[in-house]
């Protein structure tokens, strides 16, 4: 599968924006989708994920209550609502995909697919 991240831009602390990322081919529904985020200087890590049916969802403590995963296997799609958006939350955003499901631990390694990112500033 290949995917396209979009959605990102510049925001002022306090707003939002949302991130798409659309899938091509026909086995999306197989897998799980995971959003990560690299600020300049920092390694990569784990924002949030969501199951292949889109039931069980989980977020890096950091951004709980203000972002929402979401995906529609119908469009091959998934996205990233981000809301109360801080400076902390700039960043270069990736989605990826895995057959498998982490629950609450996953990592980049464990990634089998990845979109090019899509660049996030927020200003204070």
């Amino acid at each position: 599968v290949q995917l396209q991240a979009s959605g990102g831009g510049v925001v002022q602390a306090g707003g939002s924006l949302r991130l798409s990322c659309a899938a091509s081919g026909r086995t999306f529904s197989t897998y799980s989708v995971g959003w990560f985020r690299q600020a300049p200087g920092k390694e990569r890590e784990f924002v949030a994920g969501i199951s292949k049916s889109g039931v069980t969802r989980n977020y890096a403590d950091s951004v709980k209550g203000r972002f929402t995963i979401s995906r529609d296997n119908a469009k091959n799609t998934a996205w990233l609502q981000m809301n109360s958006l801080n400076p902390e939350d700039t960043a270069v955003y990736y989605c990826a995909t895995t057959l498998m499901w982490y629950g609450s631990t996953w990592a980049p390694k464990g990634m089998a697919n990845w979109g090019k990112g899509t660049l996030v500033t927020v200003s204070s």
